[in-house]
């Protein structure tokens, strides 16, 4: 069988991938589409929103552990970074697949029952397509 995306994920909109640190890294674009939606100056985005994980900005977590744009579902959806686009489908996953698995640990829509190659070409057919 030719296993596509969605056969190997569908969210469920629980927002577990919206909470914990880590952090969504974005890029100069994500920022810029998200200051725009949200209508805001790009370093009043940066100052109220942001924070630097890795020498790199973040979208920042609110008290609550989530995503400062999660409320009940994501409230930039229409522009939300690359990083949310592509969930579950990472970079590190297609460096190593039991990324995927424990990822799934926390994501019910992440299937686990389907072979690591397969789960691996999902990865790579999404991450060519952003």
């Amino acid at each position: 069988m030719q296993y596509k995306p969605t056969d190997v994920f569908q969210c469920t909109d629980c927002g577990h991938c919206c909470k914990g640190y880590g952090g969504t890294f974005i890029s100069e674009k994500d920022l810029e589409g998200i200051a725009d939606f949200i209508q805001v100056h790009k370093a009043q985005f940066i100052s109220e929103y942001c924070q630097i994980s890795g020498g790199r900005w973040v979208i920042a977590q609110g008290e609550n552990g989530y995503c400062v744009f999660w409320n009940n579902g994501c409230t930039i959806h229409p522009v939300k970074p690359r990083m949310c686009k592509a969930w579950p489908f990472i970079g590190g996953v297609a460096r190593d697949v039991a990324n995927w698995h424990i990822m799934a640990g926390e994501c019910p829509g992440i299937r686990t029952d389907v072979p690591d190659a397969d789960i691996m070409n999902c990865v790579q057919q999404v991450l060519n397509t952003l």
